[in-house]
């Protein structure tokens, strides 16, 4: 009897779960109904793309106009977008646009010439809001509100648009790339509501794609109820232009900077500098931290440089020895914006071709405010048809990927590898040195070969060591030949440095000096090709205007003639390095 109820029971059991288990199948897969909201009623919603902006910080609705929050605007549109919280001014650049807007004021300044604004920069509660369809032009987006689901829909306009329609009347967008998810849109069929039944799709899936609806909404659609209808194809966003504005008719840049703090009134004393593309004057320096310049320029050099062929590309410096003072004018637009002036109206008054900004020893923490000023700078000078370069070495002070991009050229001053005050005597600048420099600038800092020329010495120093202290002297090519010969040094060839080094004893002192010469010119000039940079750049004129090596024809062949690192390694292939007094 027991048998019995056992065995009927595990019958019964078994039905049991027979009948259970395609009734949990039909729940597992019984798509899910109910229709929720896209988004909160209520809350003003922004939809960037394929992505809806989750932020503490809400866009605004002022007078029809669009205001987003500074903080929103950098991460989507602007990296670079700028706010002086003192002058409580707001800064934009583009490649050939500096725009200036100031809370509460409707004239905004964009490349020096007003323009009046549907609504101001607003501050509230310690957010800045940006009206946003003001820069829709410079940013390359569209923007658009929805009024029916309270949403601001931006899209950039360089982009590849897939549109999708539907095809089937049980067509629905739901919140997750599963039937189980919850609808948040239904479409129809209904030719009368073919435009707001038209979806963009931003990604794919196996089954799916995501995608947006016409008043903003953000889901997952299955593709068997929709059909690609078109590809909408804008213009590409294009590379980034690594190319710049000037090249030289034939071969590399050779730039000389010519040390000039008066007028040189006798330009013959230069003598015949073969090869030479570009001379940099040192002729404006910053004054003060209002942005006011020292200028030392004249028209009879710039006259003397285009008779002879040469661009004039003057050197825009800071006041080396004050950083606290290049540290307040750095971070003050209208300071910055008054020394930005003022080189425009030199460089229009004396007919330059560029301006070479130089700014050095400066504090690590005014890094990104350099840049900034940089940025503002080159595209107003650009319109003035003047070529941009800056200066930079192994400081922290510079971030030279981002330097590189709103100019035309880096000049990296690879010199002063043991430096005046130097704990050790040592060359200028090593090749060996300067070769791992180039190195970890291209390959590890991102900076552009194509834009990148390499600085050369034409100076030596002379080190003398003496009771235990080190000194050390600037010396021109011919002095330290002249030095050389005049106390009969043992001079031998020193392949780190790529140059000849002497040493002799005077008057109870050793006396120390790596030689700069045409040699070890030619050795530098060949890292050009070898790297592929733009060219050279020398500092100074000064060192090199007694030339008794002929170094310039050694740069004018390098330069202008030599067309590779393969065709300069043949050429030297047996070159012995013998000192010659």
């Amino acid at each position: 009897m027991k048998r019995t109820i056992l065995a009927v029971f595990l019958l019964i059991l078994v039905l049991a779960g027979l009948a259970v288990i395609p009734l949990g199948f039909y729940l597992y897969y019984k798509p899910n109904n109910n229709v929720v909201p896209a988004f909160s009623e209520g809350e003003l919603v922004l939809i960037v793309e394929g992505e809806q902006v989750i932020s503490g910080k809400k866009p605004k609705l002022l007078e029809g106009e669009i205001l987003l929050p500074f903080d929103v605007v950098k991460e989507y549109f602007d990296p670079n977008i700028f706010w002086d919280e003192a002058l409580e001014k707001v800064t934009i650049t583009t490649k050939d646009r500096v725009i200036r807007m100031k809370t509460d004021n409707l004239n905004a300044i964009v490349n020096n010439e007003p323009m009046t604004l549907n609504i101001p920069v607003t501050k509230e509660n310690d957010t800045v809001y940006i009206p946003i369809e003001f820069l829709a032009d410079f940013y390359g987006i569209e923007v658009s509100y929805i009024e029916e689901s309270n949403a601001i829909i931006i899209d950039y306009k360089n982009t590849i648009r897939q549109i999708a329609e539907p095809i089937d009347t049980e067509a629905v967008v739901r919140k997750g790339r599963s039937i189980r998810y919850p609808i948040i849109r239904k479409l129809d069929m209904n030719p009368d509501n073919k435009d707001k039944n038209t979806l963009r799709i931003f990604e794919e899936y196996d089954k799916w794609y995501k995608v947006r609806t016409w008043d903003g909404a953000i889901g997952y659609i299955e593709k068997r109820f929709v059909v690609v209808k078109r590809m909408i194809v804008q213009e590409l966003p294009k590379e980034n232009n690594v190319e710049p504005g000037w090249k030289p008719e034939k071969g590399k840049i050779n730039l000389v900077w010519d040390m000039l703090y008066s007028r040189r009134e006798n330009h013959d004393s230069v003598g015949e500098l073969k090869g030479l593309d570009v001379v940099s004057p040192t002729w404006f320096q910053v004054k003060n931290e209002k942005g006011e310049l020292i200028n030392r320029a004249y028209s009879k050099y710039v006259e003397w440089a285009h008779g002879e062929g040469y661009q004039v590309w003057a050197l825009l410096s800071n006041d080396f020895t004050d950083t606290e003072m290049t540290s307040k004018l750095l971070n003050n637009t209208d300071a910055r914006d008054n020394l930005i002036r003022e080189i425009l109206a030199y460089s229009a008054l004396y007919n330059l071709d560029g301006i070479n900004i130089d700014f050095e020893n400066m504090y690590q923490k005014d890094r990104d405010v350099f840049t900034q000023f940089v940025r503002e700078i080159s595209p107003l000078l650009r319109e003035q048809g003047l070529i941009v370069s800056v200066d930079v070495n192994d400081i922290a002070c510079y971030d030279k990927k981002a330097l590189s991009e709103p100019v035309d050229y880096i000049m990296y001053m690879a010199y002063d590898q043991h430096w005046s005050t130097s704990p050790v005597a040592g060359s200028v600048a090593q090749v060996s040195w300067q070769e791992r420099i180039l190195k970890r600038v291209l390959e590890e800092e991102g900076v552009p070969r194509e834009k990148l020329l390499l600085g050369i010495p034409f100076y030596a120093r002379l080190w003398k060591e003496q009771g235990g202290k080190l000194t050390s002297s600037a010396l021109t090519m011919k002095g330290a030949k002249n030095t050389i010969i005049e106390n009969n040094a043992k001079v031998v060839w020193d392949e780190e440095s790529g140059q000849f080094y002497a040493e002799y004893q005077k008057d109870g002192a050793r006396y120390r000096l790596w030689l700069e010469d045409h040699n070890s010119i030619n050795l530098r000039t060949s890292l050009a090709h070898k790297y592929k940079l733009a060219g050279t750049c020398a500092w100074s004129l000064y060192f090199a205007i007694d030339d008794i090596w002929n170094i310039w024809d050694v740069l004018n062949k390098n330069l202008k003639e030599v067309n590779s690192y393969h065709e300069w390694t043949q050429q030297n292939a047996d070159r012995k390095y013998e000192f010659k007094p």
